[in-house]
Formats: C-alpha cells, sequence, structure tokens
C-alpha cells in the first residue's frame, strides 16, 4: 500500500514539474515581447530626434489607436500622446522584466490577458465595401490583423491558472501548491494558437495579416492539427509549429538593423514559439479534439436513440 501511495504522489511530483516548467517557458517567451517592445519603443520616444515620428506612427492612420480612443483619451489636455505612450512603454519594459523573474506573475498575466483585446477594438480599420476614407489604414479586419495579440492573450489565461513555475521570485515568496485542469488549459492553449495559424493559412497575402513566410497550406495544416489532433500527432504538430516560429525569425533577421530593431521585427513570435514548446511537452488535453467531437455524437447518437424507444 505504502509502495503504491510513494508511486503516485512520485507522479504528482513529475506532473508538477512539467507544469511549473510550461509556466517558465510561457513566462519568458510572454517576457521576451513586453521586454523587446518596451525597450524598442522607449529607445525612440525618449530620443528628441525620434519621438516626434514614433508618435506619429502610432497615432497616424496606420497607427494603432483609431480617432474616438485618441479624443477620449487627449482631450482633456492633461495626457498627450507622448506621455501616454512613454508611460506605457516604461510599463510594458518593467512588467517583462517581472514576468521573466517570476514576480508577481498572476496579476501580471490576468491585467495583459484583458489588455491585449483593446489592440483588437482601438485599431482604426477600413473594411466597408466600396468605401474610401481618403487616407491610408488597415484594410483588414482588426480581428485578423491582431490575431497574434489574442492568442498571447489566451497565454496569459494559461499562465494565470499555471502560475508562476520554476525559478522564479514568486515561488521563493509562496510555494503554495493548487490543482491544474490541463484538459481546460490545454484547449485554451492549443486553440489560441491554431488560431493565428489558421488566420494566416487561409487570409495569408492580405493587408498586415502575418504569413510567417511559410505557404499557406502548410500554416492552415498546421493551425487545424492544433484545433482538432490529440496525442502524439498534436505534439508533433505543435513542434511543427515551433520551428515555422524559428525560421520566420531568421527569415526577418537582417545585418542592416540594429539588434534591438531585428528582434522587436518579431518579438511576439518569441512567445509562439514558448507556446508551441509547452504544447509539444503537455499536449493540448483530448477536449473537444475530432476524436473527443466523435465520440460526443456518438454518445448522443446513443443517447437519442435509447430515450426515443
Amino acid at each position: 500500500m505504502q509502495y503504491l501511495l510513494n508511486y503516485v504522489k512520485k507522479g504528482m511530483m513529475m506532473e508538477q514539474k512539467q507544469f511549473d516548467t510550461a509556466a517558465l517557458w510561457l513566462r519568458l517567451g510572454l517576457g521576451l515581447v513586453f521586454i523587446i517592445g518596451g525597450t524598442s519603443k522607449l529607445s525612440l520616444l525618449l530620443d528628441p530626434t525620434s519621438q516626434a515620428a514614433m508618435v506619429a506612427n502610432y497615432m497616424g492612420t496606420t497607427g494603432y489607436i483609431n480617432e474616438l480612443f485618441q479624443d477620449y483619451l487627449f482631450s482633456a489636455g492633461w495626457l498627450t500622446p507622448w506621455s501616454f505612450l512613454t508611460a506605457l512603454s516604461a510599463f510594458e519594459l518593467f512588467s517583462g522584466l517581472a514576468l521573466c523573474a517570476g514576480f508577481l506573475v498572476r496579476p501580471l498575466a490576468l491585467f495583459y490577458a484583458f489588455l491585449l483585446w483593446t489592440f483588437v477594438v482601438s485599431l482604426p480599420v477600413d473594411t466597408v465595401p466600396g468605401a474610401s476614407v481618403g487616407v491610408s489604414t488597415y484594410t483588414s479586419p482588426a480581428i485578423f490583423v491582431q490575431i497574434r495579440d489574442i492568442t498571447l492573450s489566451g497565454m496569459m489565461f494559461v499562465l494565470f491558472n499555471l502560475g508562476s513555475g520554476l525559478y522564479s521570485v514568486d515561488k521563493r515568496l509562496s510555494s503554495q501548491e493548487h490543482h491544474i485542469d490541463w484538459q481546460t488549459l490545454g484547449l485554451l492553449l492549443r486553440f489560441s494558437l491554431g488560431m493565428t495559424f489558421i488566420v494566416a493559412g487561409f487570409f495569408a497575402g492580405y493587408a498586415k495579416i502575418p504569413s510567417f513566410a511559410t505557404h499557406q497550406v502548410i500554416l492552415l495544416t498546421l493551425g487545424l492539427v492544433l484545433i482538432f489532433a490529440q496525442g502524439k500527432t498534436l505534439k508533433v504538430g505543435a513542434l511543427l509549429c515551433a520551428l515555422v516560429m524559428l525560421w520566420f525569425m531568421l527569415q526577418k533577421f537582417s545585418i542592416d538593423k540594429s539588434f534591438i530593431k531585428n528582434l522587436n521585427g518579431f518579438k511576439r513570435e518569441f512567445a509562439l514559439l514558448a507556446a508551441g514548446a509547452v504544447i509539444a511537452l503537455l499536449g493540448g488535453g483530448e477536449r473537444f479534439s475530432l476524436a473527443d467531437l466523435a465520440q460526443r455524437a456518438k454518445s448522443y447518437y446513443l443517447f437519442r436513440r435509447a430515450t426515443s424507444k
């Protein structure tokens, strides 16, 4: 009996170690996104020769904040676009450092899980057939342009539930453990990453849709594998997704750009790489996979047949 209890305890400890490893990978991937983004923006916003162009890049017609939100944020006069972007970039940098260090992981993950959606609703887009606003702006739906941020949001929710993981400040301050339902978290993670690949596969070639320097059929296939597969097939698909991210980084790298500009060109892909690695390690659960949907349909059919007699 004691041998059985020790065996179960050992299995639970190994499983927890995997969850802690997954949390480490996710927080490093996500933290790098904000460290790179914050550093890149601050280097331009604090430079008198580039700060005006940087503000125009964000507040202009091809920026990230539409007119409604700009009026709401800056109409009072006490907040300027430069001060807003500088404060946001500084917070982005320090929160990225905190995530990598494993400090305040849960509060930051929950905060960013919702904040990342603001880029979807605030992006200026022109998608009405036949209409022209007379200026250059985004022409693809915001939810497609920002699909990677939606994936990052899903990753943040997963990280919030996993906790800080290995080598974290939070872990040193509190060793409290909690139950992990990977069936649910794996579903969220594989759907989040899968939708990025599906959008890239279906809409590759449209304005501002990321294609990761990969043929759209490959992207679409990998996206469908992430959504519907399970077991070894899913893990292999996730590993291939991670390799696509590495391939894209290599293709994007240019010796003509500075180091930080190179990193800023594929900063989100660090997080997508981490998501693929986590699914390759832990899988994505069986919930709502193709086999699970078939079993649910079969069970429903048998239930209806039994109750109709």
